[in-house]
């Protein structure tokens, strides 16, 4: 991919993020709790991994759709809770291991990572909040790539499964990507899962 095709690229999901923000807020005003406790009842069996495995989570920010509630049920199916850390500008995320009531430390933009005393793990699903999704599985994050430098080397190591987790209304026809951005496994929406054509 040439550099005029990353610029335009880098456009295209600055405008394509706008419009989404106002798409998730207002299905986060319409849906309230009702939308994660349907992830919760949907849970992941779909994702042919079982426990004792380790999933990847993360406490949701602003209008991002909450997995707390289906964490609570795979808790008690027996899986193990991870929580991404951020570790630096450009680097892919480390994941610590968590448990309710565990401690946290609050860093920018309000996320909570696990501490640096928790041990480091390497998940076997990670669930990843979104902007817009389509239905190759690819999906727009906030700009920042943590995500996809993560996935891309978590899948160097094992067969993670990356679900992304998302409102129904932000599925687009086409997200825009670089040669660089991963792919989703699955799309989890208050409407079911959705396996993606591109994997």
């Amino acid at each position: 991919m040439t550099d005029d095709a990353i610029v335009e690229t880098k456009a295209q999901k600055a405008a394509l993020r706008a419009k989404q923000k106002a798409l998730r807020e207002a299905a986060f005003r319409k849906y309230g709790e009702t939308a994660p406790q349907a992830l919760k009842s949907h849970g992941i069996g779909f994702a042919g991994v079982n426990a004792p495995a380790w999933v990847s989570a993360f406490f949701p920010i602003g209008e991002e759709l909450d997995p707390l509630p289906l964490i609570d049920r795979l808790i008690g199916e027996g899986f193990g809770v991870c929580l991404p850390v951020m570790v630096g500008k450009g680097k892919p995320l480390v994941f610590r291991a968590w448990k309710p009531g565990d401690d946290l430390n609050e860093v920018m933009w309000g996320i909570k990572e696990p501490r640096d005393s928790a041990p480091v793990i390497e998940p076997d699903i990670v669930l990843a909040a979104l902007l817009a999704f389509d239905d190759r599985g690819y999906r727009l994050g906030y700009g920042g790539g943590f995500y996809d430098r993560t996935i891309a080397r978590l899948k160097t190591i094992k067969p993670a499964v990356v679900i992304g987790l998302a409102y129904d209304e932000l599925r687009v026809d086409a997200v825009p990507h670089n040669d660089y951005d991963q792919p989703v496994d699955w799309i989890l929406t208050p409407s079911g899962p959705r396996k993606c054509a591109g994997n």
